[in-house]
């Protein structure tokens, strides 16, 4: 491979290495969570969109009115907090999203079918409110 060949692939290496690397941080919604397991991948329930919500920030997911969403894990919010799902959105608007899980206030949705009666209490972790 020539000279610059190899400066192309290593601009683009440290390119990609960067970008992987570029995650924040957010401040922690809550300290404990409800789960149907213990890696929170299984949907704890179905619920349907009550209103339209705009994201916050990264760690939040947009809702449209009648949208399905899969609820994955519930906060447990400290006291005079907010209180948060975690799930993933389904429908024609927000396409971009679909099948990416954050956040969104359990007051904009409706569950409509509970699928795991029996859930678990865990700590959240950091990794919970990372943004990319």
């Amino acid at each position: 491979m020539d000279k610059l060949g190899c400066l192309i692939v290593l601009a683009v290496s440290f390119g990609l290495l960067h970008q992987a690397a570029h995650t924040v941080r957010m401040e922690k919604l809550a300290d404990r969570k409800i789960c149907a397991d213990k890696h929170c991948s299984y949907v704890i329930s179905v619920a349907e969109a009550l209103e339209d919500y705009i994201a916050s920030d990264c760690r939040f997911i947009n809702l449209k009115k009648g949208q399905m969403i899969y609820v994955y894990s519930k906060l447990k919010p400290v006291e005079g907090a907010g209180v948060f799902w975690s799930g993933s959105v389904y429908g024609d608007r927000y396409m971009h999203q679909m099948g990416v899980i954050g956040y969104f206030p359990h007051n904009h949705v409706n569950e409509t079918q509970i699928f795991e009666k029996k859930t678990i209490e865990m700590p959240t972790t950091d990794m919970d409110f990372f943004c990319e």
